[in-house]
């Protein structure tokens, strides 16, 4: 099967066909930089990451473009709250944006556009609209005219007759239809500017993506991603804006990923419930938080908690486990090619819209066939299914640690949340071993229970003793 993708422009699941044989050009919206990042941005980042890494396995050349808003009304908010300038704000956030990104061991894309680098590009473009009659000017700012694009609301299903101003629109009773969106806006007092033909100014939210998805993609391209909170009004605002300006389509396909709630409340700062991603990583670790969001569709909604991350992080060191083993006994035997019948699966369940539960559902029947193979001896069958497996794994971002950093990791969080030293654990696995040369079994067993009760588990090999966090 060719891969499927749910695209919103049509609503349907479309064949993947890209513009340009063997190239694929992928642009998506980027983060408003002006505090820490959230799981709902994790979650974001993660999708499209995915499914660049899965576009890559599949053999295109791609052409990854991630912007960053770093000029905007929350910016110019938030940095007079702190007395710092705007730009001071926003390169501390996109500084705390690249750490979590590293974090999350996210790929690095191709270009990562700031707006405040391409106000030269958006001027140019609104110039455009103007000559083309879709812009107009009143009092030193410039307004998009919806009603000159007959279809608008072709992304959101929204009927232009039907809508109010609302959510990020802004009533303004000098439009000449609510719905009409500021391209450029007059500074106030203040305020960074930029000068214009119009005057002092910044741009719009919208016109941003427009001008650097052109300069860094073309038009049209193949695919424009973001969360459905950006299918109105900034993505159906810049299909108009690109369309009307260049007569011809933005991009092919349109990916949206699902929302985030939290225990089953939507995320936001007024319910106080927003997890930044750096809170959830100082409890549990990026490959489980990776791992919590692929168990879910990427259009679907996801209720996180604590919880579901605790149970994705179990089942994540499975995977490790069968890592671990499978490394440890192929360091005697031949790997092999991987396995062409496991990778076809993988792609028969990516094809389907990047179904992510699917591949990892394929992970663990895979890496149970494997156990059973290395229980049953059957060393000869594993170095081709195992180096498939591992394929998988790291085209869905997985197994960027190797399993002792991985354990390592888990071991340090647990005596963090434990309050004990790893000294303490050693000294107590030093008197089982103490116990047992001199057969004395009963206080063998019972500093095994003990440990066993703390969490721990204790694996006996010829070497010597290693200890593990349940």
């Amino acid at each position: 099967m060719s891969l499927q993708i749910y695209n919103t422009l049509s609503r349907a699941k479309d064949t993947f066909v890209p513009l340009e044989q063997g190239k694929v050009r992928v642009y998506v919206c980027g983060v408003t930089v002006y505090d820490d990042c959230h799981v709902g941005h994790a979650r974001s980042l993660v999708t499209f990451d995915v499914i660049v890494r899965y576009l890559d396995f599949l053999g295109y050349e791609v052409k990854f473009v991630r912007n960053f808003t770093d000029v905007d009304d929350k910016i110019i908010q938030r940095a007079a709250e702190l007395k710092i300038a705007p730009n001071e704000l926003a390169s501390r956030y996109i500084q705390a944006f690249y750490r979590d990104a590293r974090a999350l061991g996210l790929l690095v894309p191709a270009v990562e556009p700031k707006a405040t680098d391409h106000i030269a590009e958006m001027v140019a473009l609104i110039r455009r609209l103007e000559e083309r009659g879709a812009a107009y000017q009143v009092d030193g700012d410039v307004f998009y005219q919806v009603e000159r694009f007959p279809d608008y609301g072709k992304l959101s299903r929204k009927k232009l007759d039907e809508l109010e101003a609302g959510a990020r629109v802004e009533i303004d009773e000098r439009k000449r239809h609510p719905m009409d969106f500021a391209l450029w806006k007059q500074s106030k007092p203040g305020e960074p500017f930029w000068e214009s033909p119009w005057g002092n100014g910044r741009p719009g939210w919208h016109i941003e993506c427009s001008a650097m998805s052109s300069k860094y993609l073309g038009q049209p391209f193949d695919i424009h991603g973001g969360g459905m909170d950006l299918i109105f009004p900034h993505h159906e605002n810049e299909i108009a804006q690109s369309e009307e300006a260049q007569g011809v389509p933005l991009a092919r396909y349109w990916i949206h990923h699902g929302f985030v709630n939290i225990d089953h409340e939507k995320m936001s700062k007024s319910l106080g419930n927003i997890m930044t991603i750096q809170e959830v990583l100082a409890r549990s670790d990026a490959a489980t938080l990776r791992h919590y969001f692929l168990s879910s569709h990427y259009r679907s909604p996801l209720d996180f908690s604590y919880q579901g991350l605790d149970e994705a992080g179990k089942a994540l060191e499975r995977i490790y486990e069968t890592s671990e083993r499978m490394e440890r006994i192929l360091a005697r035997a031949p790997r092999g090619e991987a396995d062409a019948g496991v990778l076809e699966s993988f792609r028969d369940e990516m094809n389907d819209d990047f179904n992510t539960p699917r591949a990892l559902a394929l992970i663990f029947e895979e890496a149970r066939l494997l156990n059973r193979l290395a229980d049953e001896g059957k060393t000869s069958a594993i170095g081709a299914r195992w180096a498939a497996l591992k394929t998988i794994a790291e085209t869905l971002g997985l197994l960027q640690e190797t399993p002792a950093e991985f354990f390592r990791k888990k071991k340090e969080q647990w005596l963090k949340a434990q309050k004990v030293s790893a000294g303490w654990v050693e000294d107590l696995i030093r008197a089982r071993e103490t116990a047992r040369k001199e057969k004395k079994w009963p206080e063998a067993d019972r500093i095994r229970a003990e440990l066993s009760d703390k969490g721990i588990i204790l694996e006996d090999s010829p070497h010597g003793t290693i200890w593990k966090v349940k």
